[in-house]
């Protein structure tokens, strides 16, 4: 018997009923690598093949490149409504199959469900904004010159998405550019190309040209470098790791092509002694266990006000022990971690905080045994005694570890919530409004939440950090300024 035998239908898509196994994206036609080579897609709750995928290199970036070339001049003079209206299509067809995104993702990265696929949403918000792409007039000396702003496309775009949730990553980088007038191709992460292969067979059925969408599956090394450093890439967006962004931006430069980076993240949640417990602390769990805590907004450094530290650390104690950790068709609280080498990552984390005189005060080690032997799975976590500068208050973990750190001051809290080098993400728990707009104002974080975390509920947020959490903003209501260049325009007298 198979494990797929003992899960429930309802938990469970085909890949291969979805997307043609061994195949990617280019220039609207489904093709294998040049080299013929694939590699193999592990669901990581069971390590169960899920499907293959072609390793791409050079010769499928060079094919990606030449279509999404080819194709811009027809899609930048599409008129905008028109991209609109296929965007548009496209999110119905994310609406109508959110079951197989949802599913696919499941079985790709292995976390359980824990709200519906924003994919439609997302791709709606960005794609109303493309007959309301504007220039501006500019005064003259003359009152017979006229001199104004255009919009313009750069032109094909590469678009690198993260494997930690394909689902909604790929379709926010995607529809900023496409609805400004350029092309893409998109690397997916090799942990999880198929959810992002899928995404493109709705956009072909929602009748997107072919050449406006490529997706080219395969490693950083073999794909990723050769199409930032392509000389026909006009502009590249990348969300992923710090040390991978800075390769990357040092890649564009050297060709002197704009970077959108959203890089990682040291999240600071920050409670003072009169917030509303009841309110945050679901909060709080949340921010760090969504995904196994693998998302580069978690909310893995939790800053609480000294009289109140003590009760916080029991509430969440008491939270953690509620939490149930399994594979996605349990529908647990919390999955595995991605493979083997992020699970050695976080555990080697957790080592380091022990040694360096953090108190362990709540899990820390590898789930074993029966279900759990299928994946990598660790505990919740939880540090306290944590000392501003330590590696575990540092360093970005990409797991469930949760470190709490006391305070005594409001200047105290700022000093330490801003003193990392990442700057992507920050909350504040306060019933007092004047805390909140002090902490929001000196907060340095490219997004601010007060009694939330990670901006829930909201769409539209200009997604992008400070410092070394990146630059630039993606998925806004700017992305029209993100996706075009100005271009100014004068008109001399004519006679």
């Amino acid at each position: 018997m198979t494990i797929t035998q003992t899960i429930p239908a309802a938990f469970l898509v085909d890949p291969q009923s979805l997307i043609e196994d061994g195949t990617m994206f280019i220039g609207g036609k489904w093709v294998p690598a040049a080299s013929g080579e694939t590699f193999e897609v592990l669901n990581p709750a069971t390590q169960e093949v899920l499907g293959r995928v072609p390793r791409g290199g050079r010769a499928d970036v060079d094919a990606a490149v030449a279509a999404a070339t080819a194709a811009f001049a027809g899609w930048r003079e599409t008129h905008p409504s028109v991209r609109g209206r296929l965007l548009n299509k496209w999110a119905d067809l994310c609406d109508e199959h959110v079951r197989e995104l949802e599913r696919l993702e499941n079985q790709e990265i292995g976390r359980p469900s824990f709200a519906p696929n924003p994919a439609a949403t997302n791709i709606r918000y960005i794609a109303g904004l493309a007959d309301k792409i504007q220039g501006t007039s500019l005064p003259t000396a003359d009152l017979d010159q006229l001199a104004l702003t255009l919009r313009d496309p750069f032109g094909a775009i590469a678009i690198i998405v993260p494997w930690n949730g394909p689902g909604w990553a790929a379709p926010k980088r995607i529809v900023g550019p496409l609805i400004a007038g350029n092309t893409v191709v998109l690397k997916p992460a090799s942990e999880a190309p198929l959810t992002v292969l899928y995404l493109a067979k709705l956009a072909e059925e929602a009748g997107i040209p072919a050449g406006v969408i490529n997706v080219v599956t395969g490693s950083g090394r073999d794909v990723g470098e050769p199409l930032v450093l392509h000389p026909d890439i006009k502009r590249v967006s990348f969300t992923g790791s710090t040390k991978t962004g800075t390769r990357i931006a040092e890649l564009a430069a050297s060709h002197q092509i704009p970077a959108i980076l959203e890089l990682g993240g040291k999240s600071a949640n920050v409670v003072y002694a009169d917030a509303d417990l009841d309110l945050a602390i679901p909060h709080l769990v949340r921010g760090i266990l969504d995904n196994s805590g693998q998302a580069c907004v978690a909310g893995s450094r939790l800053l609480v006000e000294r009289s109140i530290e003590q009760d916080v650390i029991e509430r969440l104690k008491t939270a953690f022990a509620k939490v149930t950790v399994g594979p996605w068709y349990e529908e647990p609280t919390m999955g595995p971690v991605i493979n083997e080498a992020q699970g050695e990552t976080v555990l080697g984390y957790i080592k380091a905080g022990v040694e360096e005189g953090a108190t362990l005060a709540y899990g820390g080690s590898r789930l074993t045994g029966g279900k759990y032997d299928l994946g990598c799975y660790i505990e919740p976590t939880i540090f306290t005694d944590v000392r501003a500068g330590m590696r575990i208050e540092q360093e970005e973990i990409f797991g469930p570890v949760l470190s709490v750190i006391a305070f005594d001051s409001e200047d105290e809290a700022v000093r330490i919530a801003n003193g990392t080098r990442y700057g992507l993400n920050s909350a504040v728990f306060t019933q007092d409004v004047g805390k909140a707009v002090r902490f929001a104002r000196r907060s340095e974080a490219g997004l601010v939440s007060v009694n939330t975390t990670m901006g829930m509920g909201a769409v539209g947020i200009p997604a992008g950090g400070f410092k070394s959490s990146g630059y630039g903003r993606i998925a806004s209501s700017d992305s029209p300024l993100e996706w075009t260049q100005t271009k100014a325009v004068v008109f001399g007298k004519t006679a």
